[in-house]
């Protein structure tokens, strides 16, 4: 007898895939061919701030995917990161970039945004935001360019230029939150949704 058929994941996010299979999650990633950017600017453009801007991505992503692949569940996530200040910072476009984001950051306090929506049929079915509250400490010019030397191959695709699973460890003096949704995915609740659906066993 089969197993449950697998979600689909709208991300080729390699801590999404890591987090997934390591929750014994069936699934298939898929890239969505959606242009963050130019929704991101749109969304902004229409006030929406960081906590809905990851809300409506998610959605989008799992849209995308949805009305290409009819039938099934499809999961859409997407991360912002939030100022103390209300503004927000975006991926580094590059290096030069990542320690302009990493001074920025230093000695305050930013929230990560974590959502996630699955659709079925073409219509979202459920829909989770989860936060983190993470406090960067004071960093030295010269610790941003030696954590850069190291890191910057794995980190130049995550928001805010760190990976709490890593090396990134070391740049906060504090965090509140799961590591599930700092890494980009508020995964108990999802596997809360997903035992109801009898993707996994109860």
């Amino acid at each position: 007898m089969s197993g449950p058929d697998p979600i689909l994941l709208a991300s080729q996010s390699s801590s999404r895939r890591a987090m997934l299979k390591a929750a014994g999650v069936p699934f298939e990633a898929l890239s969505p061919n959606v242009d963050e950017d130019a929704f991101k600017e749109d969304f902004r453009a229409r006030g929406l701030d960081a906590r809905h801007i990851a809300d409506a991505l998610a959605e989008i992503k799992a849209l995308r995917l949805s009305s290409r692949v009819p039938g099934g569940l499809v999961l859409g996530c997407d991360q912002t990161l939030e100022l103390d200040d209300g503004s927000m910072i975006d991926k580094a476009v590059d290096r030069a970039a990542a320690a302009a984001i990493l001074r920025r950051l230093s000695g305050r306090s930013h929230i990560l945004h974590s959502a996630a929506v699955i659709c079925e049929g073409g219509q979202p079915v459920w829909r989770h935001i989860e936060k983190a509250r993470m406090t960067v400490r004071p960093l030295s010019d010269a610790f941003i360019e030696t954590y850069l030397d190291a890191e910057w191959e794995q980190v130049r695709w995550c928001v805010g230029c760190y990976r709490i699973e890593g090396a990134g460890a070391q740049l906060f003096s504090d965090i509140r939150g799961t590591h599930f949704a700092i890494q980009g995915l508020p995964l108990l609740a999802l596997l809360d949704f997903l035992r109801a659906r009898g993707v996994l066993a109860q």
